[in-house]
Parts: C-alpha cells; sequence; structure tokens
C-alpha cells in the first residue's frame, strides 16, 4: 500500500470510537489501534489502520459539504464485495458503517494488501522486462472486469444499463458546472460536442470509473496486480469508455498528470497506446470502436471536472489533502488538451 503520514486534524477519526466499533463489527480484531494516513487520497480519506495482529484500511466519506453521488463509499463496499467473489484482484472488504455518528461520516474497513503503488507510470526504476509485465498485468485485469455479466455476480442493479455515455456527458456537465471557479472556454466547448457525437454503446458491463496505475497495488516483488483499488466511481457502463479513461495515460504528458507521452516505447518495454489497445480488445471479446478519439476526449472532460471538483473543496477548505489546490489546478490544462484534440478533428 501507499506511505502513510499522520492525518490532519480536521480528518482524523476518533480511535477510541473506531476501536470499540470494530471490536463489535469485524471478525478477529484485536486492539488497540493507531492511524496514519496514506498518501493522496484526493477524494475519500483513506487511513491505514495499525493493531499488533496485523494491519486494516479505512475508507471513509469526507467530512463537510460534498458534491452529489460523490464519494459513494458505501457502493464501493459493494462492488468490492462482488468483484471479490467473482475472483478479481481486490482487497477483502470487512464491515460497511452507515452510522455517521461514529465517525463523523459513512466508512469502511478492509483488509491491508501488501504490496507496491507506482505514481510515475514510465516507471523509472524496474527494467525492460518488469514494466512490460506489469502493463500486461495491468490490461488482463481490466479485461477480465469487462468480461464479467453484471447480473451474474449480483450487480444487475448497481447502475442503468442504457445511454451510459449520454448520462455520463450530462453528469460530468453538472458536476463541472456545481464546482467551476472561473471561466474555462476549452470544457464550454466539449459540453457542447460530446453530445453531438455520440457512438453506438458497447455491452453493459462493471466499469472501475478511475483506472490506472496508482490505483493498483503490484506485489511487493512480483511484476504483478494483487489489487485493483478505489472503486467510488464504479457503476454500469460501457466497458470501451471505461478502457479509454485507462488510456489517457499515453496522452498525457508527465508533467501534465503522470502521463507517457513523449516515452520512447521501444527501449522502454512499455507497450506503445494501439499495441496496448489491441491486448484489450483481444482480452475482453469487445468490438472495437470506429473512433477512439471520442472516448478519449469524453475520459478528458470526466478527469477535468473530476479535477476541478477537487479545486472547489481547495477552495472552500473541505479537501482531503494538502496538494488539493495544485491537483485541481490540472483541471484546466486537461479540458484544453481535450479541446484541441476536438478542434484538429
Amino acid at each position: 500500500m501507499p506511505q502513510a503520514k499522520q492525518p490532519a486534524p480536521s480528518q482524523w477519526p476518533d480511535e477510541q470510537a473506531l476501536a470499540a466499533w470494530m471490536a463489535r463489527n469485524v471478525t478477529g480484531f484485536v486492539g488497540p489501534l493507531r492511524l496514519s494516513k496514506f498518501e493522496g487520497g484526493q477524494s475519500n480519506p483513506t487511513f491505514r489502520i495499525h493493531t499488533n495482529a496485523g494491519d486494516y484500511v479505512l475508507r471513509r466519506k469526507p467530512l463537510g459539504p460534498v458534491l452529489p453521488s460523490a464519494h459513494a463509499v458505501d457502493r464501493e463496499f459493494r462492488v468490492l464485495s462482488a468483484m471479490h467473489k467473482a475472483g478479481i484482484p481486490v482487497p477483502r472488504v470487512r464491515e460497511l458503517c452507515m452510522d455517521e455518528t461514529v465517525l463523523g461520516s459513512i466508512f469502511y474497513v478492509m483488509d491491508m494488501v501488501p504490496g507496491r503503488v507506482f505514481w510515475d507510470p514510465r516507471l523509472p526504476e524496474l527494467s525492460h522486462q518488469d514494466r512490460d509485465a506489469i502493463f500486461d498485468s495491468m490490461n488482463d485485469t481490466i479485461a477480465r472486469i469487462h468480461q464479467l455479466d453484471p447480473d451474474a455476480i449480483g450487480l444487475g442493479d448497481f447502475g442503468r444499463k442504457e445511454d451510459y455515455l449520454q448520462r455520463q456527458i450530462a453528469r460530468w456537465t453538472r458536476q463541472y458546472q456545481a464546482s467551476a471557479t472561473g471561466p474555462n472556454p476549452h470544457m464550454d466547448l466539449l459540453i457542447d460536442w460530446l453530445p453531438r457525437h455520440l457512438p453506438d454503446e458497447h455491452p453493459a458491463r462493471v466499469v472501475h470509473g478511475d483506472y490506472r496505475l496508482d490505483n493498483v497495488l503490484i506485489h511487493p516483488t512480483e511484476p504483478r496486480v494483487v489489487a485493483v483499488l478505489d472503486w467510488e466511481l464504479s457503476t454500469i457502463g460501457n466497458p470501451i469508455a471505461d478502457f479509454a479513461y485507462h488510456l489517457m495515460t499515453w496522452r498525457f504528458a508527465p508533467e501534465l498528470f503522470r502521463g507517457l507521452a513523449g516515452t520512447d516505447f521501444a527501449r522502454s518495454g512499455i507497450p506503445d497506446e494501439a499495441t496496448y489497445a489491441s491486448r484489450y480488445i483481444a482480452r475482453s471479446g469487445l468490438t472495437p470502436p470506429e473512433d477512439w478519439e471520442f472516448y478519449l476526449v469524453l475520459s478528458m472532460f470526466r478527469i477535468a471536472a473530476i479535477l476541478q471538483g477537487i479545486a472547489k473543496r481547495a477552495e472552500d477548505g473541505t479537501a482531503s489533502d494538502i496538494r488539493a489546490r495544485e491537483v485541481g489546478a490540472k483541471a484546466y490544462p486537461i479540458s484544453e488538451l481535450a479541446a484541441g484534440f476536438v478542434r484538429a478533428l
């Protein structure tokens, strides 16, 4: 898991109340406990629960006002339960607490999975062979997720199965407009362009919503995925759109948002965008889209809207990470990049 640090007092759960709750609800828990906060966690504050008998992870909804439908840790708990039963590498969840009086917001506890988190997708510290193996494992994992029948794993009602792309555009338009902190003509262009260029839908599948390298755990010593994390945005939707969100990494410069643009793929061992996409199509069994560009533009629009939400929380003083203002500022250049792709079509 990522390195933990001391949490900011404003988001620090009551350790005594948490220990009492875990003693009642988590089989095998033995106190006392202490908490530290994981690096990152712009959306839902995430804490490591240290105990003498082993460690757990706590995911909670942020304190204070948040955007409608955001920070749905209860949905994350449900999808993690289903994915674990389906054989997808995810942490084992223990218990969900919907009683906000315990810690001030809803939360759940899951097992701690040993592993590595890599923030730079260029993986400069690894070998050619390990880079290729990690990206291949990520590709295989998301393809396995998208092969699952939602009805067969108990998630048939996890979201609407029709008009996913149209609803995504509407949702992130609303989210962006609710969190706008100033004018952005690039987002205005995307809000106009996307609904007028909708492609046909693909079969509905469970989608992760934020699948990228720093949202998976890599085995401590082996180049393979051992856990997919941060399922907060998961729902039933278009698997190609979900994969394209992951594929954005190949379009972003490293300094913009942990991207791979400019990488010498032949020398690095990392597959180029076309190779990576073709592997996914072969594994998932899905029909390749006629226009990847639409899906990539939609993905950039989504992440710009998400980052704008972080910028708004930073402005309001409710962000869970001290770097929120810096991260939120990426919304504008990402929307500018997406608008540039649209203008070039």
